[in-house]
């Protein structure tokens, strides 16, 4: 169902035009200007109340300051690539990254390699791996749906990734190049297999400075009449949204169909690591980090979703005071808490009530443009 819309058919203007010189008669010196006009769709409101929720659920972001970690060190006799502390971009940044730690890892290497975790970082390195004709086994102690991974919104955007006065020059060209990459890599993906579709997001604040010279596309600052969101200021660009659930699942699809092998299993200190019978070992652990090898830095954002009842009918997505709110065929995510030091992902009920309240006033708000 379409609120409040009116329909006006308009042509394109290199069609106009064909269209026009095919209709003009020999000796017909007037011709008739027509100026297409521009309508507003009004936007169908989520239908954002507690008795929708059809689940809650919380997870840890793990999060660096000074920004995710692709770095190469040794252990004993085996390379060991780090992957780690994406914040709340992990599903973002995950090829962009896995395909820096590949290139640091691969020189000079050949027989089989070892992935250590199986949240989206892990399997995106474990597929690079794979792709360039190498034999992966994955340990892990959880699976796909068991992860953090399987909680993520499923936004393209590179939120809560660094603070910007604690990141370095080198860190930056990283982040630039893996930016770069999982862009056009997730672009290439895009469809009912995994779970990936593009859509309008609204922002409210003011229009963002680009991440890329392409990125985010389609963006700028919108009029109050032209959108029904209650608030001051908002602006609008369009990117790509990935449903995490059926993601992973294709991913490990892919995993174990070219060959992939998988153990469930953990690590307590970098000496069970060691043990392993590979040579090369990429490790993907996320938040375990903290305390499988002593990064302090790294600390948990505990984030908590609601999900409502799907609404096929919403086509876009936002983000702002109120939260953030991402249409997925499995359900609306209504988001947007940020607590930083949490270590228990554990569902707050106070928590999730805010969040849907806040959501619940927003859409009630709505008010069609002109």
């Amino acid at each position: 169902m379409i609120y409040g819309r009116r329909v006006t058919l308009t042509l394109p203007r290199r069609h106009f035009v064909a269209a026009s010189a095919a209709l003009a008669l020999p000796g017909c010196a007037m011709t008739t200007a027509r100026t297409p006009i521009s309508t507003t769709p009004c936007l169908a409101p989520v239908k954002a109340s507690p008795d929708r929720v059809i689940r809650t659920v919380a997870g840890l972001r793990p999060y660096r300051a000074s920004g995710f970690v692709v770095r190469a060190d040794t252990l004993g006799t085996k390379r060991l690539v780090h992957n780690y502390g994406h914040g709340g971009a992990g599903i973002t940044m995950s090829w962009g990254t896995s395909k820096l730690a590949v290139e640091m890892g691969l020189p000079g290497h050949s027989g089989p390699a070892a992935v250590i975790g199986a949240g989206v970082m892990g399997l995106s390195t474990a597929r690079l791996l794979q792709e360039a004709g190498f034999a992966v086994t994955i340990y892990a102690k959880a699976l796909p749906p068991e992860t953090t991974s399987n909680i993520a919104g499923g936004q393209f955007h590179p939120f809560s990734l660094y603070r910007k006065d604690m990141v370095t020059p080198e860190w930056q060209r990283q982040f630039v190049k893996a930016l770069d990459y999982s862009w056009r890599r997730f672009q290439i993906m895009v469809g009912e297999d995994y779970g990936i579709r593009w859509l309008t997001t609204y922002t409210e604040g003011t229009q963002e400075e680009p991440k890329l010279p392409y990125f985010p596309p389609a963006a700028r600052q919108l009029r109050p009449d032209e959108h029904p969101f209650p608030v001051e200021r908002l602006w609008r660009y369009d990117t790509l949204y990935v449903e995490t659930g059926r993601y992973l699942r294709q991913m490990m699809r892919d995993f174990t169909g070219a060959g992939g092998r998988i153990a469930i299993r953990s690590f307590a200190a970098p000496a069970e690591i060691a043990d392993l019978p590979e040579a090369l070992v990429f490790n993907c652990t996320g938040l375990g980090s903290h305390t499988l090898f002593g990064d302090a830095e790294l600390t948990p954002i505990r984030g908590q979703l609601a999900m409502l009842i799907p609404q096929p009918e919403i086509n876009y997505a936002f983000t702002g005071e109120a939260g953030y709110m991402f249409p997925r065929p499995d359900g609306i995510v209504l988001g947007g808490s940020y607590e930083r030091g949490k270590w228990e992902a554990e569902v707050q009920p106070e928590r999730i009530a805010r969040i849907v309240a806040s959501h619940q006033a927003l859409f009630a708000g709505f008010r069609c443009p002109a």
